[in-house]
C-alpha cells in the first residue's frame, strides 16, 4: 500500500527538480532585490521595494538632484504626471500605498515657476505570483501528428509570466516554452512521440513574484490519440428494403474499434451498435422509403483512448411492398330503381410503415355472386373512396393499395341485400373539449337483427362547399367504443355537422346527426334581414350569417321590433336555430306608426351584434277604402247592364236622375251660319278648278270621325297615408321629402 503514494510522489519530486533546472536555463531567479534604483544624467530615483510588488504594498520613493544648480526651483515627485510631493531643497521623498494592478510610473521633476523639467523616473508593477497550472491535458489528432498540451493558468498575474512544459519518458527530459499568449489558458505543441513509451508532463509558471508547478500528468499515446473520422459506405440488399450492409474504410491502421448509430431523420433518438475489429456490419429492420442518418466513430483501443468525431452520411431506404390491409366499409343505397343500387366504399390510407413507400393508387374489384357469374370488374382510383352504380345483386368487393414494388394484401367485403333493419345509434351528443377537439358519445341501437361490427363518426364544417370538399372526415371505431374525441381537421370557433352510424357487416346503417364545436365565441356580425309589409303586419326573413363570422354553432336568432321614439324596451321574438325557413310574421301592427326592425344571431358563447335594420310604416285605412268602393261599383254596374230588363230599368232611373237639358234634341251643325258661308265659297272654288283638270273627278268630303273627350281630375294623394319604405334597400311611391327625412335616421338602440 505505501507504493500507492510513494511512486507518484517520487515522480513529482523528479519532475519538480527538472522544472527548476528548466527555469534556471531560461530566466533569472524569481528572488527580487530589496530595492530599486534608477540613475539618470540629472539625478537619481530610488524605491524601497522591488520593481514588482503585490497589491497593498507601501512604496517609498526618493528623488535626488545631481550637479545641476537650481537656486530658485523646487523638486517634486509625480505619479502618472500628477504631482504628489515637492520640496525646495535638492531632494524629496514620499511613501505611497499601491492597491491597483498594473504599471505605476513615478517621475522626479524640477519646478521652476510654471516650467517643469524631468530629472529621472522609475516604474513599479503591481501584480500576482502565478497560480498552480491546473487541468493539464494532452491530445493528438490522428495517429501521425504531434501532441498538443493545454492547461488553465488561474488568476491573472498582470506581470510577464513564463510557462514551460517539462516532458519526461523516464530516460530523457525535455523542456518546451509556451507559444500561446492567451491570458487564461496555455497551449503548447510537443514533438512527435511514439506508442511504446509512457510520458509525464509538468507545467511550470514563474514571474518576478514567484513560481508554481502543476501536478504531473502521465499518459501513453493510446490514451491521448483521437483518430480521424472513418469513411464508410451503406449498401441496401436488392431482395429486402429493410436490410443493409455498412462497410467501414479504416484510414488509420491502429483505429480498428468502431461504433455505429443511426436513426430516421424524423426522430431524435438513436440506435447504437459497436463494431469490433470488422470492416462490415449488417443492419436489419429498417423502415422502407425513409430518410436515414448513419454516423460512425472509431478509436484505437476498445477500453482506452479517445473516440474520433462522428462521420455522417444520409440516405433513403428503398420502397417495399405494402404490408397493411385496408380497413374498408361501405354504404348501399337502393333508391335508384328496383334493378340498380349505388355502392359507396370508404377506407383509410395505410400508415407509413404499412405502405412501404408512396402509394400510387388503389384497385377496386367487383365480383357478382349471382348465378350468371359475370367476370369481375376492376377499377383504378387515387382517392380513398369509390362509388359505383351496379345491378342489384350481392358482390364480393376487394380493395388493394399499390406502390412501385407491388400490391398490398386484399381487403374483402361481402354485400348482403338481405340486411334491411339498420337502426341508428341512440342519444348522440357532442361536447366541446377546447384545444381543437370535440367529444362525441352515443348509445347502441335499441334493437338490431344483425350484429354490430363497429361505428363510424364523420364530420364536416357546416356550410362547406361539396364541390371543393366532396368527402367528410371520418373515423372508424370498434363496436365496444361508445365515444371518441375527434381532433383531425378541427378548428376552434367553427361549427361542425357530425354524423354517427353503426356498421352491420361493414355496411353503414342509418345515421344520427348533431352539431358540435371545440370552442365558441359570440358571432362577429348579424344576419342580413328583409321585410315585406302586409295589411296589418310584416313578414321578416333573414339569411344565415356567413360561416367565418358565426364563430361557433348558431343556437338561435332574435328579432327585435321597436316603435320609433319609444323609450321602452323593444319587443323580442326568439327563433330557435334549425327553424325552416328563417322567417317570422309579426301581426297586429298599427297603421301609420313607424317601426324599427333588426335581427341578431347567438351561439353558446352569447349574442352577436345586429345586422342591417329596417324602418317601415303600414298604410292607413283612407288610402285603400276609396279604390275598393270604386272598383266594387263598376263591377256591380257591369253585371247589371249585362241583363236587358235590368239595363232598361237602370236607363229609366238615370233619365229621372239626370238634369232636363240632357233630354233635349241636339241641333244640326249644318244649319249654322258659318256652315252655309263655307258651302258657297267651296262651290266657287270647285268651278274654277275644273278648267285645269283632265277629266271630271268627283270630290267627296271625308266623313268626320267622332271624338269623345273625357276630362277627369283625380283627388290629390294624402302623403300621410302612403307606405314610405318597404323591404331593405327598396322604396315605394309616396312623399319623398318625408321619406328622406325618415330614411337617414339611425336605428334605435
Amino acid at each position: 500500500m505505501p507504493f500507492a503514494w510513494i511512486v507518484p510522489s517520487a515522480i513529482w519530486l523528479v519532475m519538480h527538480f527538472t522544472a527548476e533546472a528548466c527555469r534556471k536555463g531560461i530566466m533569472t531567479s524569481s528572488k527580487a532585490p530589496r530595492g530599486t534604483e534608477e540613475i539618470c544624467d540629472k539625478g537619481r530615483m530610488m524605491a524601497n521595494t522591488a520593481s514588482a510588488i503585490q497589491p497593498g504594498t507601501n512604496v517609498t520613493l526618493s528623488c535626488y538632484l545631481g550637479d545641476l544648480q537650481t537656486p530658485k526651483c523646487r523638486i517634486g515627485i509625480f505619479l502618472n504626471n500628477s504631482e504628489q510631493a515637492k520640496n525646495s531643497g535638492r531632494s524629496v521623498s514620499k511613501t505611497f500605498p499601491v492597491n491597483t494592478y498594473g504599471r505605476h510610473t513615478f517621475t522626479c521633476k524640477t519646478i521652476c515657476g510654471g516650467r517643469k523639467k524631468l530629472i529621472c523616473g522609475i516604474d513599479i508593477k503591481c501584480g500576482n505570483p502565478p497560480d498552480e497550472p491546473g487541468n493539464v491535458s494532452c491530445i493528438q489528432i490522428g495517429t501521425d501528428s504531434h501532441p498538443v498540451c493545454t492547461w488553465d493558468k488561474g488568476r491573472l498575474t498582470y506581470l510577464d509570466t513564463t510557462y514551460v512544459i517539462q516532458l519526461s519518458n523516464g530516460t530523457h527530459d525535455l523542456c518546451f516554452s509556451e507559444e500561446s499568449l492567451n491570458k487564461t489558458f496555455g497551449l503548447l505543441a510537443l514533438r512527435k512521440l511514439n506508442f511504446d513509451s509512457n510520458y509525464t508532463v509538468v507545467v511550470s509558471a514563474s514571474n518576478k513574484l514567484g513560481s508554481a508547478s502543476s501536478q504531473p500528468f502521465t499518459f501513453t499515446l493510446i490514451d491521448i490519440v483521437k483518430p480521424h473520422p472513418p469513411d464508410f459506405l451503406v449498401e441496401f440488399d436488392s431482395s429486402s428494403a429493410t436490410n443493409c450492409t455498412l462497410f467501414v474504410l479504416h484510414n488509420e491502421a491502429q483505429a480498428q474499434h468502431c461504433r455505429l448509430r443511426y436513426r430516421p431523420l424524423t426522430r431524435h433518438s438513436w440506435s447504437t451498435v459497436e463494431i469490433f475489429s470488422s470492416e462490415q456490419y449488417h443492419l436489419h429492420g429498417l423502415e422502407p422509403d425513409t430518410a436515414y442518418e448513419f454516423q460512425v466513430s472509431c478509436k484505437i483501443h476498445p477500453e482506452r483512448g479517445l473516440w474520433s468525431d462522428w462521420k455522417m452520411s444520409q440516405t433513403w431506404t428503398p420502397e417495399a411492398e405494402p404490408t397493411g390491409i385496408l380497413d374498408v366499409w361501405y354504404r348501399q343505397e337502393q333508391d335508384l330503381g328496383s334493378q340498380q343500387q349505388n355502392i359507396s366504399l370508404f377506407w383509410k390510407a395505410l400508415s407509413k410503415s404499412e405502405a412501404g413507400g408512396r402509394i400510387l393508387g388503389y384497385r377496386v374489384t367487383f365480383e357478382a355472386l349471382d348465378h350468371r357469374n359475370p367476370p369481375p370488374e376492376s377499377h383504378q382510383t387515387t382517392h380513398t373512396s369509390y362509388s359505383k352504380v351496379t345491378p342489384r345483386v350481392d358482390y364480393r368487393i376487394t380493395v388493394t393499395a399499390q406502390n412501385s414494388r407491388g400490391r398490398s394484401p386484399p381487403a374483402s367485403i361481402l354485400t348482403n341485400l338481405g340486411i334491411q333493419d339498420l337502426p341508428p345509434p341512440q342519444q348522440v351528443s357532442a361536447m366541446a373539449m377546447g384545444n381543437s377537439s370535440i367529444l362525441v358519445s352515443w348509445k347502441p341501437p335499441l334493437r338490431s337483427a344483425v350484429p354490430i361490427s363497429g361505428y363510424v363518426v364523420e364530420w364536416a364544417e357546416t356550410g362547406r362547399n361539396p364541390h371543393l370538399e366532396p368527402h367528410h372526415t371520418w373515423a372508424k371505431l370498434p363496436a365496444s367504443n361508445l365515444s371518441t374525441v375527434i381532433a383531425e381537421h378541427i378548428k376552434d370557433n367553427m361549427c361542425y355537422q357530425i354524423r354517427v352510424f353503426a356498421l352491420y357487416q361493414d355496411r353503414a346503417g342509418q345515421a344520427v346527426s348533431v352539431r358540435g364545436y371545440s370552442t365558441a365565441q359570440a358571432p362577429s356580425a348579424g344576419p342580413q334581414m328583409f321585410t315585406m309589409p302586409r295589411a296589418t303586419g310584416v313578414l321578416v326573413s333573414w339569411e344565415e350569417i356567413p360561416v367565418p363570422q358565426q364563430r361557433g354553432c348558431i343556437t338561435g336568432y332574435h328579432v327585435y321590433l321597436q316603435t320609433k321614439d319609444s323609450q321602452g324596451d323593444p319587443q323580442v321574438y326568439a327563433i330557435p336555430s334549425g327553424t325552416a325557413p328563417g322567417t317570422l310574421y309579426i301581426p297586429d301592427l298599427q297603421p301609420g306608426e313607424l317601426y324599427d326592425l333588426w335581427v341578431t344571431g347567438s351561439t353558446a358563447a352569447g349574442e352577436g351584434p345586429p345586422g342591417n335594420s329596417d324602418r317601415l310604416r303600414l298604410e292607413s285605412a283612407r288610402g285603400w277604402v276609396t279604390p275598393v268602393l270604386a272598383c266594387s261599383f263598376f263591377i256591380f254596374s257591369a253585371c247589371v247592364c249585362s241583363v236587358p230588363p235590368a239595363r232598361k230599368a237602370f236607363h229609366s232611373l238615370l233619365s229621372v236622375l239626370l238634369p232636363q237639358w240632357q233630354n233635349k234634341a241636339i241641333p244640326d251643325p249644318a244649319n249654322a251660319t258659318w256652315a252655309k258661308s263655307f258651302m258657297v265659297t267651296k262651290a266657287e272654288l270647285s268651278s274654277s278648278c275644273i278648267l285645269f283638270l283632265p277629266s271630271t273627278i268627283g270630290f267627296e268630303e271625308p266623313e268626320p270621325t267622332p271624338v269623345e273627350e273625357a276630362f277627369m281630375q283625380p283627388d290629390p294623394p294624402d302623403p300621410g297615408d302612403k307606405l314610405l319604405v318597404g323591404s331593405a334597400g327598396s322604396r315605394r311611391h309616396g312623399d319623398w321629402t318625408q321619406e328622406s327625412s325618415i330614411h337617414h335616421q339611425p336605428r334605435p338602440h
